[in-house]
């Protein structure tokens, strides 16, 4: 035993004089990260501007939005902010506020919502949206939950030159031309997020834009001419549903590799036969390429005995503009139902597989 005690001291006192150095050294100064501001929520009440708490926080830090309804339009320039919700209302304030978003889609238009990126460079408008040209800087991490958002002219969430960006659990209502947008970003995440016209018809519920890695899955959206529109290589859109609309998911010409997976695309609203070159669409794929198109719910797609007007529940066909062809398409396992027609292919392209999809017309691609 005194040999064990005699160990214990020895190791004790080596132990204490290593220790000693650290013991009177003076602290190092770190800068805070994200993490360290987690705890340090800050809180805006009703009456207080969402934009000055945004204005004043650290990079991670959570903004708490108390209920009620905020007049004006917010940007998110911060890195790692965490905007919540809590019954909180956004509507477009009496007079617009620039920024990235102004403009963005179409001359005049405003969002509820910017998350921007610095330094980025937009294309002049053509149609749809500007498109990015270059992001200096993106901003990383922002999570945007548990607001409803109305009313503005042009957009009611925007993400432009984004990272590992997060819209998710948000109503979004009578966004002019889009509810939510996602543009020149990379990683971004748009969840569970209702998306609806309350009144006529709008353009786009959501819009899939980005540099790459777009994730879109668990949203409802009714009463937009294109519930969802696709541009974005490999993006991954599912378990959405999509109602009242002309166009269910459009994969844009050009894009390749979108995975439109057990998405509910169902009941055309009965004005799109009529609107000139948009018709009623399930899921198009308009010279795109390599496409999977896998167990969807599409169905209740009419025209309505409008003359010259069919509804087809999933296309392809070469893009009428450019010639791109459609390639590599593969529809699988699909169930489509009481729909003018099922599934239409008519391209130049090649390698595209149409298999084991519940449908009824035209007979030689159904099960």
């Amino acid at each position: 035993m005194p040999e064990v005690k005699g160990r214990w001291v020895y190791l004790l006192g080596l132990a204490l004089l290593l220790l000693t150095p650290l013991l009177h050294a003076k602290a190092i100064p770190t800068t805070p990260g994200w993490n360290d501001w987690q705890d340090a929520s800050l809180h805006v009440a009703s009456g207080q501007s969402i934009q000055a708490a945004i204005d004043s926080a650290h990079p991670g830090q959570a903004i708490i939005v108390e209920a009620g309804t905020y007049a004006e339009q917010v940007t998110i320039t911060t890195s790692g902010i965490k905007l919540i919700g809590k019954g909180a209302s956004i509507v477009p304030p009496g007079s617009p506020v620039q920024n990235t978003c102004s403009g963005l889609a179409g001359p005049g238009t405003e969002a509820g919502i910017c998350i921007q990126g610095q330094d980025i460079v937009l294309a002049d408008y053509v149609q749809e949206h500007r498109k990015v040209l270059s992001v200096g800087q993106a901003v990383r991490g922002v999570l945007v939950t548990g607001f409803e958002i109305s009313g503005f002219s042009g957009l009611d969430i925007a993400v432009v030159g984004g990272q590992d960006c997060r819209v998710a659990n948000n109503i979004l209502y009578d966004g002019a031309q889009y509810g939510c947008l996602t543009v020149g970003s990379e990683n971004t995440v748009v969840d569970t997020n209702t998306v609806a016209a309350t009144a006529d018809m709008l353009f786009i519920g959501i819009c899939m834009d980005d540099m790459s890695n777009v994730r879109t899955t668990n949203n409802d959206i009714s009463n937009y001419a294109i519930g969802l529109c696709v541009q974005t290589n490999g993006a991954f859109v599912h378990g959405n549903s999509v109602t009242n609309s002309c166009i269910g998911a459009y994969v844009d010409p050009g894009v390749t590799g979108a995975q439109v997976i057990d998405n509910h695309i169902s009941n055309a609203n009965p004005i799109c036969p009529s609107i000139p070159d948009l018709g009623v669409l399930g899921v198009a794929m308009i010279g795109a390429s390599n496409t999977l198109v896998k167990q969807n719910t599409i169905e209740g797609l009419t025209a309505n005995g409008v003359n010259d007007a069919t509804a087809v529940g999933v296309i392809i066909i070469d893009d009428p503009g450019t010639g791109t062809p459609a390639s590599g398409n593969l529809v699988v396992g699909n169930v489509l139902r009481n729909n003018d027609f099922d599934i239409f292919v008519n391209t130049t392209g090649t390698n595209n597989v149409i298999e084991d999809n519940q449908c009824s017309t035209p007979a030689e691609l159904c099960t």
